[in-house]
């Protein structure tokens, strides 16, 4: 029988900002459920659907997913594992780009086509509602580009006055962009490419924090090239760790509004990360930790 972890061992709660919605501060990224570059099957859907349900059995209420995993693929396996949804489950969904037939990214910005992605997370998932839907800012590199999504994000704004979203966040964004989302409906989360490697959000993390509003770094433990660092190495030995639990506990670490969705398709990986919420970080050791901040390559695919 599982026994559920809890919150005060998943890192503490934080409210979503004019919400009623509190989400244990270790969530899950549904990316990994698909199949290999996040496109097609998985190689195993029972160990997926099992994942899914050993997260939530551990505590788990907060998933994060999209309809262009797989595509499609990632949501109806969540709908398989986990529908009906319990009533303290937060699905958060993103929408802003499509898959080609060779498994390609492409942007999918337009209003019907954003549009059209909400319909397919909703029959996908076997909701009514979504209950937080983040709009993806186009760019594939490290850092967000510029540019207006001013009409992008006033078509899940009128998407949300229908009724089909609860609450709308931003993807992939910088501060300039945030700004403009938030003339045109709240946002309740930002969710950025971040980690204990690539701090380019250190200032923007703080600023949110200073608002109330939750930043949810995707490739937390580095995507598709994994963290490496001696100094990493070095502390998880001594703390009797895993790089990646230490690179997780930095992250709670570093700020109260910081929510963490590592992904993973195996059931002990998943224990791993959500245990790294109860290992300590000395004063001397964040020092040394928060000396890494080297730069990483580039990644391959939006989050």
């Amino acid at each position: 029988m599982t026994e559920k972890i809890g919150e005060a061992t998943l890192g503490g709660r934080f409210r979503l900002p004019g919400t009623s919605i509190e989400l244990n501060r270790i969530g899950y990224g549904a990316m990994k459920l698909a199949g290999p570059h996040v496109f097609g099957p998985p190689r195993d859907r029972a160990a997926a659907v099992a994942v899914l349900r050993e997260a939530v059995a551990l505590g788990v209420n907060h998933i994060d997913t999209s309809d262009f995993y797989g595509p499609h693929v990632t949501n109806q396996i969540i709908r398989e594992a986990l529908h009906p949804y319990p009533d303290n489950l937060t699905i958060v969904t993103k929408v802003g780009a499509r898959r080609g037939d060779d498994g390609s990214w492409h942007a999918a910005q337009s209003p019907a086509e954003l549009t059209k992605a909400v319909h397919d997370n909703l029959r996908n998932l076997g909701l009514e509602v979504l209950d937080v839907v983040n709009m993806r800012a186009w760019g594939m590199g490290e850092k967000p580009g510029e540019g207006p999504i001013a009409e992008q994000f006033a078509t899940l704004a009128q998407l949300q006055q229908q009724g089909l979203i609860r609450h709308l966040g931003i993807s992939h964004a910088t501060a300039t962009q945030i700004e403009e989302a938030r003339a045109i409906a709240p946002i309740v989360c930002v969710q950025n490419l971040y980690n204990i490697a690539l701090r380019h959000d250190d200032s923007l993390i703080d600023e949110l924090g200073a608002q109330g509003i939750a930043f949810v770094p995707y490739f937390p433990l580095g995507g598709f090239t994994p963290l490496q660092s001696t100094t990493l190495s070095e502390i998880a030995t001594h703390l009797d760790a895993t790089p990646m639990q230490v690179a997780l506990a930095w992250l709670l670490h570093r700020a109260p509004n910081v929510l963490l969705i590592p992904g993973t398709s195996s059931v002990e990986h998943l224990r791993e990360n959500l245990s790294a919420a109860s290992l300590e970080l000395p004063p001397q050791m964040l020092e040394k930790l928060n000396s890494i901040g080297a730069s990483a390559p580039s990644t391959r695919s939006p989050g």
